[in-house]
């Protein structure tokens, strides 16, 4: 059984484990980067909290030693499902099973001027891009004379109220207050403003209500300014115009506001539903294609009676997804029967700030904040980690941070032009 998995994040790396030494199926793994990456944590190697490798592995790394498994660098143009063939950047692949496991990208909602200017926060390169712009524009504001156009470089906007708009928000907040003041001493802290926008009435809408007055209070307290019921309609000439005709002038909007699927060539129209998602049934087998299947934040599944209007783009439903595809590739060979995925809700946390976290846990309804939610949610991300080398790098980094209030991460390191090709 030849199985090719395009896209290596949560949903197809945790596929690919579960198959590893199954000597009927052989599965090649697409992606366009050479590694696995944890997108939880970008936003702390954007803030030069944690390296990119502490969040990052090789998947030839990774795959070493593992027979049935084996890695393809590419990117994928086109399907074509009659013939049971994919066309890739570099060249073609047959296939037996599909599976699309490419999560989602970045959405700006149709807003050129926003996706030209604003800086991402969905891949390692965004994180890269946005931890260089910021300490670039640092540097400036450091030898600027014109008030006005030093607090554009340091006035940062986020837009997005979820865990990642949370998380970069509070985390640059804290900033401001520790780190500018040693290694900035030429800088008005007062100058630097954080906002945090977000077109919704609450905070970290999926959560608890519980949760989103807690977030509210505690990035109060940083100093970050939140406005709910604040939608971006524009971002031109350093200024981020809302929907209400107030503006902020800033060179740092930060776009952690929406996602949405992909769509490919060759995968018919009405295979897709809401988001741009290819819609599955509940055994993640994609409408109107054979032998296809798609899982994670691009699928949207029927069958689930907890989840009529499709799972939440959350990590878990990824893993738990490509686990439970792994079981039934698995059945199929031997001709045992398949099993429905049913997501089993384990909860949902966000950090806020240094020892400052909230945590839902769905059975019982139990809510966390505090010092106790912020240990939790270390440990989860902890064990979350691809490997244990990961896991180990990143627990250091996280108590140098914890224990000096600091990191000296925070280089401008940028490829030459010439060999970005």
């Amino acid at each position: 059984m030849r199985i090719v998995i395009i896209g290596g994040g949560f949903a197809g790396i945790n596929l690919a484990k579960e198959l590893v030494n199954q000597p009927q199926i052989q599965v090649t793994l697409v992606d366009k980067n050479n590694y696995n990456f944890f997108p939880p944590l970008i936003y702390q190697v954007a803030t030069a909290f944690l390296e990119p490798s502490s969040i990052s592995y090789p998947f030839r790394k990774f795959f070493a030693g593992k027979k049935n498994l084996s890695f393809r660098l590419g990117e994928l143009l086109s399907v074509s499902p009659a013939e049971k063939k994919i066309t890739l950047s570099n060249g073609e692949l047959e296939y037996d099973y599909l599976v699309f496991a490419t999560g989602a990208e970045t959405s700006y909602f149709g807003m050129e001027n926003v996706m030209k200017n604003a800086i991402p926060m969905k891949t390692l390169n965004d994180a890269i891009v946005m931890r260089n712009t910021l300490l670039k524009n640092l540097e400036k504001a450091a030898i600027c004379k014109d008030m006005r156009k030093r607090r554009k470089l340091l006035t940062i906007v986020v837009a997005g109220g979820g865990p990642t708009g949370v998380e970069v928000s509070g985390m640059f907040a804290e900033m401001r207050k520790s780190i500018l003041l040693k290694e900035y001493p030429e800088l008005d802290t007062s100058a630097s403003n954080v906002y945090l926008v977000d077109g919704g009435d609450a905070l970290l809408a999926p959560m608890s209500k519980d949760s989103q007055k807690d977030t509210l209070e505690a990035l109060t307290k940083l100093g970050v300014v939140v406005k709910l019921n604040t939608k971006v309609v524009d971002y031109v000439d350093d200024t981020v115009v809302f929907e209400n005709r107030e503006t902020i002038k800033t060179k740092n909007l930060i776009w952690a506001a929406g996602v949405s699927a992909k769509i490919f060539e060759g995968i018919p129209k009405e295979s897709y539903g809401r988001g741009r998602r290819m819609a599955t049934d509940e055994y993640n087998k994609v409408n109107g294609v054979d032998n296809i299947y798609a899982i994670g934040d691009t699928a949207i599944a029927a069958g689930d009676k907890n989840f009529p209007d499709g799972h939440p783009q959350v990590a878990q439903v990824a893993i738990q997804q490509g686990l439970n595809l792994a079981k039934n590739f698995k059945a199929m060979v031997v001709n045992k029967p398949l099993k429905p995925f049913a997501y089993k809700d384990k909860g949902s946390m966000a950090i806020i700030g240094k020892a400052k976290a909230v945590v839902d846990l769905p059975s019982p309804k139990w809510h966390f904040k505090g010092f106790f939610a912020w240990i939790i949610w270390l440990f989860i991300h902890l064990i979350s980690l691809i490997t244990y080398r990961n896991r180990l790098n990143t627990f250091w980094n996280w108590m140098v941070a914890y224990f000096a209030k600091d990191q000296s991460l925070r280089m401008i390191i940028r490829p030459d032009k010439k060999t970005q090709n």
